[in-house]
């Protein structure tokens, strides 16, 4: 049986964008409640643009350094499944959050260029024994911001074992995709940039070719 890798586009602002992530096949989709960011949006905006949805569909919520009651207020405006730790939220504060929101959780790892596969393994032994509502780390780029970092790492600093558990972010693109999933086969990926016209502006045509460079992906590495 051919595993599907799942796909989630990041940093969305705009219905007619949604609405493109979906025709063109995503599995999720990232509104950012960071307010630095330029893409970042209110939880009222989001929330009217998650009324769009069609069924299974899920929505991911990108937050940096928010308290568990920032973190709280929003779910209760905005439907999301899934909560994005990306800041420097230890352990306890992304499981206080998440418990605060009721709601699982992504871990952000922000992968540098001394990091070990060990460290990785560490790393999301630590984060689940720290919460039961920890569902699995998302590997980006290190970059001094926060936030998406649109670089990409080695990809070969990821484990094989851990590989099938993480969603591979950073410096994703319609170029690289295929590659990607080939090389380290995670379960999702997560792209932002790499399908934009600018900051929070999609593009249509690249969201479709990036749907299929994974799916292509998936077929090469089909037993």
């Amino acid at each position: 049986m051919m595993h599907r890798t799942r796909i989630k586009i990041c940093g969305l602002t705009r219905l007619e964008d949604v609405q493109d992530a979906v025709a063109a096949g995503a599995d999720a989709l990232g509104f950012v409640f960071y307010p630095a960011s330029p893409r970042a949006l209110t939880p009222e905006a989001a929330a009217e643009l998650m009324a769009t949805l069609p069924p299974f569909v899920q929505t991911v919520g990108l937050f940096v350094n928010a308290t568990p009651e920032q973190v709280a207020a929003t779910v209760a405006i905005a439907p999301l499944s899934l909560l994005q730790f990306h800041g420097d939220e230890t352990p306890a504060e992304c499981a206080l959050a998440a418990e605060s929101a009721n709601r699982p959780f992504l871990r952000a790892f922000r992968v540098r260029p001394d990091t070990t596969a060990n460290d990785l393994l560490e790393y999301e032994h630590v984060m689940r024994s720290a919460s039961r509502k920890f569902s699995a780390l998302l590997l980006d780029t290190f970059v001094d911001s926060f936030g998406g970092s649109g670089k990409v790492f080695d990809w070969s600093l990821i484990p094989e074992k851990l590989a099938p558990r993480v969603v591979l972010s950073g410096g994703l693109s319609v170029q690289n995709a295929t590659d990607a999933v080939r090389r380290v086969r995670p379960w999702a990926v997560d792209v932002s940039s790499g399908v934009e016209l600018a900051k929070g502006i999609k593009d249509q045509a690249k969201l479709r070719s990036f749907v299929q460079a994974v799916q292509l992906a998936d077929q090469q590495i089909a037993p």
